[in-house]
C-alpha cells in the first residue's frame, strides 16, 4: 500500500508539472554551494530535450515528507554530511519508491558522503556504473562514461551508483564536478565546450529519471 501511494504522488506530480530539488541537509558542509547550477541546468534541459521542469527547483530536508513530492533530489557541497536515524530511513524509503538522488561532490565531500550512503544502503554496494549504461548513452552520447569538468587532484572521474532491483536509484558523481560547469558562465570561467559537455550530461540524468 506503501509503495501505491508513493508511485501515486510521483505520478501526480509528473502530470502536473516536473520538479526537483536541493538537498538540504546537516553537518555543516556547505549543502547551498552552486545557487546557479540547477536553475541553469532546468533552463537547458527545457530547452533542449523538452522536459518541463518549474524554473525555480525546491528545497528539501533528508527527513521531510516532502521529499516524496520530487522525482529528481540533487545534493552538492564540500565538507561533512550526516544522516541521522530518520533521515536515513526517510531516504532509504524514498529511494526505494521510486525517487533518486545525484550526489555531486564539489571537492571534499568524498570521505564523508560515503560512509553516509552506506549507511542508507548498508546490504547494497555502491559500484562503479560502466560506460554503457543508458545514463551514459542519451540524448547525448558520452561513450568514455562521465566527463572530466574540473581538476582537483588529478584523478579520473568516475560515477558511483546504488542499484534496487536492477534500477539506479543513486548517482555519486566524484572527480568531476558537474555542479562547478552547471554555474553561470562567469562564476568559473569554464570555456563554452566544457558548460556544454556537463550541461548534456545533466541533461542525460533527468531524461533517465524522466524517462525510465
Amino acid at each position: 500500500m506503501k509503495n501505491l501511494l508513493l508511485l501515486f504522488l510521483f505520478t501526480g506530480s509528473l502530470l502536473q508539472a516536473q520538479e526537483i530539488a536541493l538537498l538540504k541537509y546537516n553537518g555543516g558542509g556547505d549543502w547551498y554551494a552552486n545557487p546557479t547550477s540547477l536553475p541553469n541546468l532546468i533552463k537547458f534541459s527545457n530547452q533542449n530535450i523538452n522536459t518541463k521542469i518549474r524554473t525555480k527547483p525546491g528545497v528539501v530536508e533528508p527527513a521531510s515528507p516532502d521529499l516524496f513530492g520530487y522525482p529528481f533530489v540533487h545534493m552538492t557541497g564540500h565538507g561533512n554530511v550526516v544522516f541521522n536515524d530518520a533521515e536515513t530511513i526517510n531516504l532509504r524509503n524514498y529511494l526505494t519508491s521510486g525517487g533518486f538522488l545525484h550526489i555531486d561532490d564539489n571537492y571534499g565531500m568524498d570521505e564523508f558522503i560515503r560512509k553516509e550512503i552506506k549507511k542508507v544502503f548498508p546490504n547494497n554496494a555502491l559500484v562503479e556504473i560502466p560506460a554503457n549504461h543508458p545514463i551514459f548513452q542519451k540524448p547525448f552520447a558520452f561513450p568514455a562514461g562521465i566527463p572530466k569538468i574540473h581538476e582537483h587532484e588529478g584523478k579520473r572521474p568516475q560515477a558511483f551508483g546504488i542499484f534496487v532491483a536492477n534500477r539506479l536509484v543513486l548517482l555519486y558523481t566524484f572527480e568531476t564536478d558537474l555542479g562547478d560547469g552547471w554555474e553561470d558562465s562567469d562564476v568559473h570561467n569554464d570555456p563554452p565546450e566544457v558548460r556544454l559537455k556537463a550541461l548534456r550530461i545533466g541533461a542525460n540524468i533527468l531524461n533517465y529519471i524522466f524517462n525510465n
